[in-house]
């Protein structure tokens, strides 16, 4: 079955805008509890970890959630702003049937969204999801006033997640000698971030901490680097951490400034496990993973294989092949044999693990991972577009193949929350791969436009 309202990650739009509207929030809060009550089958009382960003709407959907879920009986646990791992982290630990976090993640203050997490810190899976989506449908029917769930604040989560996040690393790391500059970009890192790092030696400055519910991810955080850039380069710092707005994705900068993406994190920390002896045989990447990877890994003895774009489809192809490694350019790493889901923190902790292992910049050990020149053209895509079913987007793709030879690739793949095609190709030579992208991307539009 198709889902109606869930995507690759959760429901997220423009607030105001169906779904993203109080009311239906509301309504979908006592579905979830009315699915994850019936779970239990008779064994207790269900019980759900609410989290947020630091968006000005995530006070508004707060509340909706929340009078659902205790409308459905179910008793409720607040964390407040809290990254999206913190609360898998919370679930977990709290022994919730269920996580929610409030959040559009790297989208700016006026989209947000919802995602879930199951009682072992994992996306829930589809079968779920469609469950959650035939409640919906049905009326809501609040259940008798000695049923209806209670609400409690954790007023302790922060510092809880704080330990559990250096406790990811051996007894005994530090950072000291180090100096780091991190942004939080507003989020939800704000208050967590800085202190991990500070805690573990390293000298810390830090930008994107002040929220004011109106500025996550504006001009900071890993979808905007320069102002973190020019602090590395202005205070003479070692390297920087850039985290996306509810804490799942990190991104690094060298000491020069130079942007470090998810890629040359996955291998930094690859290399490190194959030389310690932790490595598994093999890293789960996406199809939008640079080949530089791939063929860096293949170099060293280590398989790659690819999910579909989302951290949900890459943990369950992790959990396929017996991996613990995987992630996404975007900088969502999940390192599974540490927690459960992607975690900027955690991931930045395993980085600069490595980092310290190596005694060597993290500069020197990217380079040893060449990329491969990648050209992105978002096309736009009619509603019920097919391109399979265009013959000329397939005589476009293997003209662009033929061109590439053995050292590229093609890919065309519609955008989850867009009304795009991702036009991509890469190859070895920047300027032929720009070329051949372009000329894609126009015949892709033009098969679109006829069709």
């Amino acid at each position: 079955m198709k889902k109606k309202y869930f995507g690759t990650d959760g429901i997220r739009g423009l607030v105001g805008q169906a779904p993203i509207t109080p009311d239906f929030v509301l309504k979908l809060g006592w579905a979830c509890g009315r699915v994850f009550s019936r779970s239990l089958e008779g064994k207790g009382r269900c019980n759900v970890i609410i989290g947020k960003d630091t968006r000005v709407s995530g006070y508004m959907f707060e509340s909706a959630l929340e009078a659902g879920l205790v409308a459905a009986g179910v008793d409720v646990k607040l964390l407040g702003p809290m990254p999206t791992p913190a609360v898998a982290l919370m679930t977990r630990s709290q022994n919730a049937d269920a996580g929610i976090v409030i959040s559009a993640s790297h989208n700016p203050y006026y989209d947000n969204g919802i995602k879930f997490f199951s009682a072992a810190g994992s996306k829930l899976p589809d079968e779920t999801e469609l469950a959650i989506e035939a409640e919906l449908e049905e009326a809501l029917v609040c259940v008798p006033s000695h049923e209806i769930g209670k609400v409690q604040r954790v007023v302790d989560a922060a510092g809880r997640y704080i330990e559990f996040c250096k406790s990811t690393v051996p007894e005994g790391f530090s950072l000291r000698g180090l100096r780091i500059a991190v942004d939080c970009a507003h989020g939800a890192t704000y208050h967590i971030a800085p202190s991990v790092l500070s805690e573990l030696g390293a000298e810390v400055i830090s930008i994107g901490i002040t929220p004011d519910g109106f500025n996550i991810n504006e001009g900071v955080g890993s979808t905007d680097m320069q102002a973190l850039a020019a602090t590395v380069r202005d205070k003479d710092c070692d390297l920087g951490i850039a985290y996306d707005g509810d804490g799942d994705r990190v991104l690094f900068l060298d000491d020069q400034g130079q942007t470090v993406d998810g890629d040359q994190l996955l291998y930094v920390i690859a290399m490190h496990r194959l030389r310690d002896g932790s490595s598994d045989a093999g890293v789960v990447g996406t199809l939008m993973s640079n080949l530089g990877l791939e063929t860096a890994l293949k170099a060293e003895g280590l398989r790659f294989v690819r999910a579909k774009v989302g951290d949900r489809y890459v943990r369950e192809l992790m959990e396929q092949q017996g991996w613990h490694l995987g992630g996404e350019s975007s900088g969502h790493i999940i390192c599974s044999d540490v927690t459960t889901t992607g975690d900027g923190i955690v991931s930045s902790l395993q980085v600069l693990l490595a980092l310290r292992s190596a005694g060597r910049s993290l500069r020197e050990l990217v380079d040893e991972m060449p990329m491969f020149p990648q050209t992105m053209i978002n096309v736009a895509m009619p509603a019920g577009a097919r391109l399979e079913e265009l013959p000329a987007v397939a005589a476009a793709v293997d003209a662009a193949e033929v061109q590439l030879g053995n050292d590229g690739r093609v890919l065309l793949r519609p955008s989850g929350t867009e009304p795009v095609v991702r036009v991509m190709v890469e190859g070895r030579e920047a300027e032929s791969v720009e070329n051949i992208c372009q000329g894609l991307a126009d015949a892709v539009g033009a098969a679109l436009s006829n069709a």
